[in-house]
C-alpha cells in the first residue's frame, strides 16, 4: 500500500542548552515520510529544494525506501530554512529565522502516479496548498492534515474550508486552544468535529496524544524519553508512523487507529533521542516492535 506525504523539505539549525547544529535534514515532509517508511509501505515526498540541497540528504531519503517523483528541485533557487532554539525543559522554542525561499511560491503538481494514492498525510503547510493537493488526487481512503498556530491565525478561512475536506485533524494542545477558544481540550475537539473532520487528534508532548470522535475518545501515552536531545520533527514523525501503521494494514477502523497512535508514539520516542533524523537512521523496527510492547505492558489494567 502506498502513502503520499505532502510537506516541507528543509535545512534546520537547531540550538539547544547542550549543543548547536546548522543546516542539518528537516522539514515536516521529511519526519513524517521517514516515519511512515518503517512500515511495509511506499511512501512517495511531494516537496521542493534548491540547488543548495545535499545530494547526501535526498541519498538518505532513498535509502529509507521514499519515492522522490515528487520532490522538485529549483536550480536558481536555495533551499527552505528554518533556525529554532529550545530552552532547558524543551517546552518552549523560539524561532530564530525563517527563510522560505523556494517554497514561497511552490504550487505542487502531482505526478501522475500519486493521484490515486489511498493514504495522504497533509504535513504542516499552508491550507491553500493542502487543498490544492486534494482536488488532485482522485479518491483517497483516508486523508490526514496538520496544522500549526501561523496558518490559524492568517489563513482561517482556508483553514476551515480544509477541514471540510479530510478524515482526521492532527494539532497540539495549544493549537486546539487557539483555534477553537476552548481551554478544554475535549470541548475543544467536539467543536471542531462541527467543522468536518470525523476525528482529532491532540498531540500534548510528553503526555502522548488523544483522539476523540463523535463517539470515542482514546488517550495514547507517550514512551519515556530520560534524555530528549532535539524534540524537532516529533509531532510529524508521530503522524508519520500513525500513517505508516495504517496503511501496512490497510485498516481505519478505531481499533487500527488506537494501535497506530501508539506506534506513531514510539517512532517520535526514537526521533527525539539525537539531531535531524540520525536516529531514526540506526532504528531497527525490531527496536520499534518492543517499544510497542513496553507501551502495552504499562496502560495494562
Amino acid at each position: 500500500m502506498a502513502i503520499l506525504v505532502v510537506g516541507t523539505v528543509t535545512l534546520d539549525t537547531v540550538e539547544t542548552p547542550s549543543r548547536r547544529v546548522e543546516d542539518v535534514l528537516g522539514g515536516s515532509g521529511v519526519y513524517a515520510a521517514i516515519a511512515a517508511s518503517f512500515f511495509p509501505n511506499t511512501v512517495q515526498l511531494v516537496g521542493v529544494v534548491g540547488a543548495d540541497f545535499p545530494k547526501a540528504y535526498t541519498d538518505i531519503l532513498e535509502n529509507h525506501r521514499v519515492d522522490l517523483q515528487g520532490l522538485e528541485r529549483i536550480e536558481d533557487g536555495k533551499s527552505f530554512r528554518w533556525g529554532g532554539r529550545y530552552t532547558e525543559d524543551f517546552n518552549v522554542r523560539d524561532t530564530l529565522f525563517t527563510e522560505l525561499n523556494v517554497i514561497e511560491d511552490f504550487q505542487p503538481v502531482l505526478p501522475e502516479t500519486y493521484k490515486d494514492t489511498s493514504y495522504l498525510f497533509l504535513a504542516n503547510s499552508s491550507p491553500v496548498f493542502q487543498l490544492s493537493v486534494i482536488e488532485q488526487m482522485t479518491n483517497p481512503k483516508l486523508i490526514v492534515c496538520d496544522t500549526m498556530d501561523f496558518w490559524i491565525n492568517e489563513e482561517r478561512e482556508a483553514l476551515e474550508a480544509l477541514l471540510a475536506r479530510v478524515d482526521v485533524l492532527i494539532l497540539n494542545d495549544s493549537e486546539a486552544r487557539l483555534l477553537t477558544g476552548d481551554s478544554n481540550l475535549v470541548r475543544a475537539a467536539e467543536t471542531i468535529l462541527r467543522y468536518g473532520p470525523e476525528r482529532v487528534i491532540i498531540k500534548k508532548g510528553e503526555h502522548g496524544a488523544i483522539s476523540i470522535t463523535a463517539s470515542s475518545y482514546f488517550n495514547a501515552p507517550a514512551y519515556p524519553i530520560r534524555q530528549v536531545a532535539d524534540p524537532t520533527g516529533a509531532g510529524d514523525s508521530f503522524a508519520g508512523g500513525m500513517m505508516g501503521y495504517l496503511a501496512s494494514v490497510e485498516d481505519t477502523s478505531e481499533e487500527a487507529i488506537r494501535r497506530a497512535m501508539v506506534y506513531g508514539a514510539v517512532v517520535a520516542s526514537f526521533n527525539i533521542e539525537d539531531f535531524s533524523i540520525n536516529r531514526q537512521k540506526r532504528v531497527q523496527f525490531s527496536e520499534i516492535s518492543s517499544r510497542y510492547r513496553e507501551l502495552q505492558n504499562a496502560v495494562r489494567f
